[in-house]
């Protein structure tokens, strides 16, 4: 997962060096007023998001297999706790039948 945030961050720094350079240069245009820092940043994220969409393909599939089998092994985990305590709360109450049919 770090990975491909890092990718994707590479992407958008990658991005953000172009397009300021296109806005510098004057081939993209420059915002209104005192916005051109935003318009940069903003224009950078809108072109890197579909780049990395399609770039980071396989890295994104690969980092998701990897939270589905955390997913699952987490849920096994609660599974067999929850198992180990209902056969805890089954054995107290056999035990506690016991002990009044003692009496």
């Amino acid at each position: 997962m770090l990975r491909y945030t890092l990718m994707r961050l590479g992407i958008f720094v990658g991005c953000l060096v172009v397009v300021s350079g296109l806005v510098y240069s004057g081939l993209a245009p420059r915002g209104l007023g005192d916005s051109n820092g935003m318009w940069v940043v903003l224009l950078a994220l809108v072109l890197s998001a579909p780049i990395s969409f399609v770039v980071l393909r396989k890295e994104r599939d690969r980092a998701s297999v990897g939270i589905v089998q955390r997913v699952d092994r987490m849920k096994a985990n609660l599974e067999a706790n929850r198992s180990q305590e209902d056969d805890a709360v089954d054995e107290a109450a056999r035990a506690q039948g016991q002990t009044s049919q003692a009496s």
